[in-house]
């Protein structure tokens, strides 16, 4: 009975994890990196940039989307009746994707905190009108980035598949023991192993990353006020006036890079 709603957990935990989303921020937060790397190397919200990228590497390189999916073929797609036979998989496989699934929820809690902590540095650095470029970049980024996990579940659908893993683990080593990761007990309860609730930290984070004072002041010079619904915006009136507008930031808009 609890087959099928093992593979289904699986197939969307993988689904979720290996999205295009979270493959394209970590493209773009690698290539704003390399790009700022020489001119911004001691600079704050960069520094917290590079703690970003380096819990996304961290996760990519745990192949924990391949290791869902490797335990998800050992399931038969077509269960039996009760009573009836069936091959299941092993406590070391189930041992070894349920460490994993316990690790990639730390991360992923982490790469969370990370992203809230650079997202309000970046704005702190752009309400100071300090490396406008990067920093509005950087704010976008992680905005998204932090709003692609919380929008297709990720971790809601990692901690849902530990649960399951969990009954799985529970009743085939009753079948069966064959204990594979030593000097380590798998927690019941998840949310012990976390140490926070998940649900009220996403939401702290989520009012301080609306909350944060937001740079108005400069934006609206920098770009011409928007027409009310329903109205066409005059194109050449618009280039007008950014081309108009002034800002104290030199060297960081509207100089060429050569």
């Amino acid at each position: 009975r609890w087959l099928p709603a093992l593979r289904r957990q699986c197939d969307t935990a993988g689904e979720r994890l290996s999205g295009t989303g979270l493959a394209a921020e970590g493209r773009v937060l690698r290539a704003v990196l390399y790009v700022y790397h020489n001119r911004l190397l001691r600079h704050r919200p960069y520094l917290a940039l590079q703690q970003v990228e380096q819990c996304l590497k961290r996760l990519w390189k745990m192949n924990l989307v391949g290791c869902i999916e490797t335990l998800a073929g050992l399931i038969p797609k077509n269960t039996p009746q009760a009573q009836a036979e069936c091959l299941v998989p092993s406590q070391p496989m189930l041992e070894t994707v349920a460490l994993k699934v316990l690790g990639g929820c730390k991360l992923i809690l982490r790469l969370l905190d990370c992203c809230c902590k650079a997202f309000l540095l970046s704005v702190q650095h752009l309400c100071s009108e300090e490396f406008i470029l990067l920093n509005t970049v950087a704010s976008g980024l992680l905005s998204r980035l932090w709003f692609v996990i919380q929008y297709r579940c990720v971790l809601q659908s990692l901690i849902s598949l530990y649960g399951t893993l969990s009954t799985s683990l529970h009743l085939v080593s009753e079948t069966q023991q064959m204990p594979y990761i030593k000097g380590f007990t798998f927690p019941s309860d998840i949310s012990n192993f976390l140490g926070v609730n998940v649900s009220s930290e996403v939401k702290k984070q989520k009012v301080r990353m609306l909350t944060t004072k937001k740079p108005t002041s400069w934006l609206k010079q920098l770009f011409p006020t928007m027409p009310e619904v329903g109205k066409k915006r005059n194109f050449a009136t618009c280039m007008s006036a950014v081309k108009n507008c002034s800002i104290a930031c030199p060297g960081d808009i509207g100089e060429p890079v050569l």
